[in-house]
């Protein structure tokens, strides 16, 4: 059954994943937006979603050990993080620039909520196919 759902509901689940922590990681930059000497940080999605895909492994060649092989390992993510370089510099080292990080929230909120519509789309067909409608 699990090889139907892995068919059907294709990447979106691994994309949630990582649009959950990305989200967590930039509401993380925004509450410290005063920190004297933070730094901002991101998640290269797009790396880390393909390093993810192929071959269930990470950058580092690590093989993930999780409990449905759909999971991502949030493990892996600290090797995927990126430190943001701010467009202005700031006096007390701090790099959180509050209109980039706001405006990477918003996309990636966006993306999760495309996704999630996506899957419920999908689950929405197969259960017609189904009841045979």
């Amino acid at each position: 059954m699990d090889g139907i759902f892995n068919k059907l509901l294709g990447v979106h689940p691994q994309a949630l994943h990582l649009q959950a922590a990305r989200a967590e990681m930039l509401s993380s930059n925004l509450t410290n937006a005063d920190t004297p000497n933070y730094k901002a940080q991101d998640i290269d999605f797009t790396s880390v979603l393909k390093s993810q895909l192929s071959d269930h492994k990470n950058t580092d060649g690590i093989t993930l050990r999780t409990s449905n092989s759909m999971h991502i390992d949030m493990s892996t993510l600290p090797h995927s993080k990126m430190y943001r370089t701010p467009t202005q510099a700031s006096l007390d080292g701090n790099t959180v620039e509050t209109h980039i990080e706001k405006a990477n929230f918003m996309e990636n909120a966006l993306r999760y909520q495309v996704s999630t519509q996506l899957i419920s789309g999908k689950f929405n067909g197969f259960i017609k196919a189904l009841k045979g409608e």
